[in-house]
């Protein structure tokens, strides 16, 4: 299982950017991915969710509004675009899935996204 993400960087505060987040290893289209953030001195948490088929498309609350999660199967891909960001979105920005079965989450290598002025 490999979860590669990309499209981090330097933006201002109002500004947008995209992350991707490449998969491999297993069936992509079987498995919710989420996208989680870790700020410096502060635990990761969960910042958004994107079930494996019908389902409910999860946000936490300080980026509803502003950032929506989607995914291509055909690509094994998800992605989070993020717009309005604000300096609290600073964070190295993680991909991650969980199998459920065999009690393990896989996690990407992160990608910072830094917002300043």
């Amino acid at each position: 299982v490999q979860l590669v993400e990309s499209g981090g960087g330097l933006v201002e505060p109002g500004g947008s950017l995209k992350l991707s987040c490449r998969a491999s290893g297993f069936t992509f289209r079987r498995y919710t991915m989420n996208w989680y953030r870790q700020a410096p001195g502060k635990e990761r948490e969960l910042v958004a969710s994107i079930p494996n088929a019908a389902g409910t498309i999860k946000y936490a609350d300080s980026v509803k509004g502003r950032f929506t999660i989607s995914r291509d199967n055909a690509e094994n891909s998800v992605y989070l675009q993020m717009n309005n960001l604000k300096p609290e979105d600073t964070a190295v920005y993680y991909c991650q899935t969980r199998f459920e079965y065999y009690g393990r989450d896989y996690w990407g290598q992160g990608t910072q996204v830094t917002v300043s002025s």
